[in-house]
């Protein structure tokens, strides 16, 4: 980003980088360290966390730098201080270390993540999160704990949910009125798990669980979740409206991303007095992919003139786009305007307005464990928070590790009352702390 690149060449000049925390030593963890180390200028990595020491010990080896293995909070703070990044297991000790600025999340986990989070900011941390799944589970009280502490909780630059804030609030600046906020997806079946996945993640050095998240509609849910939360938008109807110009067929021609707009039109004609200020949803099959879309409108005709002119069309939706999302190359980028300008990214404006629901994948017995993020057990699903509570659904990031009470059958979702919880676990507390802090927003928002 333009202001970006000078701040820190500023901070590196003068001897004062940005220290980091990465909490997450995976694919796009290890991806994040290094774009630090390598490209950019006025930011250190400070430490690597993960729960086994070895791919945090990698992460860093691999870029030519010697860690220092270590936990606890007074071996951690002298590594850091004698300008030695640091290895651990110790996640906790390491954000809460005063040689660290920031915190960037990128576990992909729940219950352990808020963890992480909660004491980031209860040590004064900003905290810059990679993790659509804990933003669209617990984000809305994450973010009121951090303002309460005049910290910054944000999404990041790069994912998709990031780069849709990014260009909503480039259309907004222009004028123009945002209508809907998308994605664009090349496969969605709700029915793809970590066995037919496992040849594509392979060739990527991915998760089997975590591509058949992508593939089966969990991952572009909790994306749209946290887009609807950050902007007030809704989704028109459980699931999205998702038009599929692929005809099923992920190796089908892609369709223009302009000629799609039809899709939503007769959706957003009926948005007018409805007291919804827009929607967030995806396509599949359409170009250019992946990437990123908003629908924007503009009152004024000359305006709609010089749109006209500028290749837009003639309305009444303008379609922008950014045809890529670059990941990790971007997450410095929100370290940066954390840090540096008080500058979230993304972040939810209030109380969750959209959540993700678990929806059975299968029919499920009772004892059936629901084990991860596409999984053979269960499928994520968008809906308004307000359907949420009314009916008692189960938020998918809760569900991960519950047992099933009663059978279930394929495609219903479950409600808190077929499965048993894990007991004990942080982010069931922090939610309920949401919807007691928030009850009732969801419905007047």
């Amino acid at each position: 980003m333009i202001l970006v690149d000078s701040a820190l060449a500023r901070r590196e000049a003068e001897g004062r980088p940005i220290r980091v925390a990465v909490v997450g030593a995976g694919f796009q963890g290890a991806a994040i360290v290094r774009q630090i180390v390598t490209a950019v200028p006025g930011m250190r990595v400070a430490g690597v966390a993960n729960r086994h020491l070895d791919p945090a010990r990698r992460a860093l080896e691999d870029l030519g730098v010697e860690p220092a293995i270590c936990d606890g909070p007074a071996a951690i703070g002298a590594a850091i201080a004698a300008g030695r990044p640091v290895a651990t297991e110790d996640a906790i000790s390491l954000v809460q270390s005063d040689g660290v600025d920031v915190v960037v999340e990128v576990t992909g986990s729940v219950d352990y993540a808020a963890g992480v989070v909660l004491a980031a900011i209860e040590a004064g941390k900003h905290v810059v999160q990679m993790n659509a799944e804990l933003d669209g589970t617990i984000g809305p009280i994450l973010k009121a704990r951090a303002e309460a502490a005049g910290l910054i909780y944000s999404f990041s630059d790069g994912d998709q949910p990031g780069v849709q804030m990014n260009l909503y609030r480039f259309v907004k600046g222009l004028g123009v009125t945002p209508v809907l906020c998308g994605n664009i997806k090349g496969l969605h079946d709700l029915y793809r798990n970590p066995e037919t996945q496992r040849g594509f993640a392979e060739k990527w050095g991915q998760k089997p669980a975590m591509v058949a998240s992508f593939a089966d509609g969990t991952k572009i849910s909790y994306e749209q979740a946290v887009v609807a939360n950050g902007t007030g938008f809704r989704v028109a109807r459980r699931g999205m409206l998702g038009p599929d110009f692929s005809g099923g067929d992920p190796t089908a021609p892609l369709v223009p991303l302009e000629d799609t707009v039809s899709a939503f039109a007769e959706t957003l004609d009926g948005l007018a007095g409805s007291g919804t200020a827009g929607l967030v949803d995806y396509v599949v099959g359409a170009r250019p992919g992946p990437g990123v879309f908003v629908l924007g409108t503009h009152d004024d005709p000359r305006q709609r003139h010089f749109l006209n002119l500028y290749k837009l069309g003639t309305g009444p939706y303008y379609c922008f786009s950014t045809p890529y999302h670059l990941c990790h190359f971007e997450v410095p980028n929100s370290v940066a305007r954390a840090a540096l300008f008080g500058d979230a990214v993304l972040a939810p404006q209030a109380g969750p307005v959209v959540g993700v629901i678990a929806v059975a994948k299968t029919d499920l017995a009772p004892g059936a464990r629901i084990a991860e993020f596409g999984g053979f057990e269960a499928y994520g699903v968008a809906e308004s928070q307000e359907v949420i509570d009314r009916e008692n659904l189960l938020p998918l990031g809760l569900a991960l590790g519950a047992t099933l009470r009663r059978p279930v059958s394929k495609d219903r979702a479950l409600t808190f009352d077929d499965v048993t919880l894990p007991p004990g676990r942080l982010v069931d507390r922090l939610y309920a702390e949401q919807r007691q802090r928030f009850a009732g927003l969801s419905s007047a928002a």
